[in-house]
């Protein structure tokens, strides 16, 4: 017997093998997020975020790494202060599953038509050749911003590079208003975000990184079930539920709506470790090593009890047919 014809991609054994490698062995993502940047700085400095060094970054990043990484299922982290530095001295543990971010922090343009771009000097085949399970693509997007097109070619041209090295993508879409100085909030967010996952889903990627739909003004369960589960129908792609940076408490809520209307995890940085970035290294690291940990264990307890399995859910990785006799040549 010998390899049916068709392009190599097709059999997707390093994405398939990438998204294994940060799921747990039922197939739910616990991952853990800091891929963080200007975010981190005002975090590490409140009152003056530019006085954030280098050194700073890549130090914190390492503590958290060490401490809550064994917890996860995989780590997300950025190229600029967090990757290559957590490999180099060993902090991120050696089969850990590793994300790493494609896009330059922040978006250009104006606030209400947000311009992203894949980082300068950075690309998906660096991230393969460092040795990434999967890539990360944060994408600015309103579907009817004015650069709403622009913004899908962007994830088309970035999913079609992990494809060329077979590697998996995971797409992070974050909205906004298209009002001035307003956020999104109410049925508003809930409607651009489900919009949102139904057309960026459609384009390319295999993991979708979702917003929750509501904002934390609502705070209705049956409001937060009917959301998620209309984000469940609009998705093509499993789906994880990022955290934005909410209280813990809130956010193990959400994660329980979410899972329970079919999400396979979640990405969850500041709630779980936002309170060390102003800790002094020793308070900080005792409190990566309790608090830290206890909260990332509560949740991965509960996403591995209720999350949907991602090769549960139709994709083509979870339908990629299986190497036969002479695949190699193929591939």
């Amino acid at each position: 017997m010998t390899a049916d014809a068709g392009s190599g991609d097709r059999f997707a054994l390093g994405a398939r093998r990438g998204l294994q490698a940060c799921a747990s062995t039922r197939g739910t993502f616990t991952i853990l997020a800091l891929d963080h940047r200007q975010n981190l700085r005002r975090e590490l400095l409140p009152d003056d975020p530019a006085a954030v060094t280098y050194d700073d970054m890549v130090g914190f990043k390492r503590a958290v790494v060490r401490a809550l990484s064994p917890v996860a299922t995989g780590t997300l982290l950025d190229p600029e202060t967090g990757a290559g530095q957590s490999i180099a001295d060993g902090s991120l543990p050696a089969g850990a599953g590793l994300i790493v971010a494609i896009e330059a922090t922040g978006y250009e343009g104006p606030a209400t038509a947000r311009i992203s771009r894949v980082l300068d000097g950075w690309s998906v085949e660096k991230a393969k050749r460092l040795g990434a399970s999967a890539a990360k693509l944060l994408v600015y997007y309103h579907p009817d911003a004015a650069n709403a097109a622009d913004q899908e070619r962007l994830v088309a041209g970035v999913a079609a590079a992990c494809r060329a090295v077979d590697l998996a993508l995971f797409v992070e879409p974050l909205s906004f208003s298209l009002v001035e100085g307003e956020k999104l909030t109410g049925e508003a967010r809930r409607a651009v975000v489900v919009e949102t996952a139904r057309r960026l889903t459609a384009i390319g990627g295999d993991i979708l990184k979702a917003e929750f739909p509501y904002d934390a003004s609502v705070s209705d369960p049956d409001r937060w079930r009917d959301a998620c589960a209309e984000l469940d129908a609009a998705s093509s792609l499993p789906w994880v539920l990022l955290s934005g940076g909410v209280a813990d408490a809130t956010f193990e809520s959400q994660v329980a709506t979410a899972c329970a209307a079919g999400a396979s995890g979640v990405a969850v940085g500041r709630s779980v470790w936002a309170e060390a970035a102003t800790m002094d290294p020793a308070a900080r690291d005792s409190f990566l090593a309790t608090t830290g940990r206890e909260r990332l264990t509560r949740i991965a307890e509960l996403v591995e009890t209720v999350a949907k399995p991602w090769s549960d859910r139709p994709s083509r990785l979870a339908s990629a047919p299986a190497p036969g006799d002479g695949w190699f040549r193929e591939y």
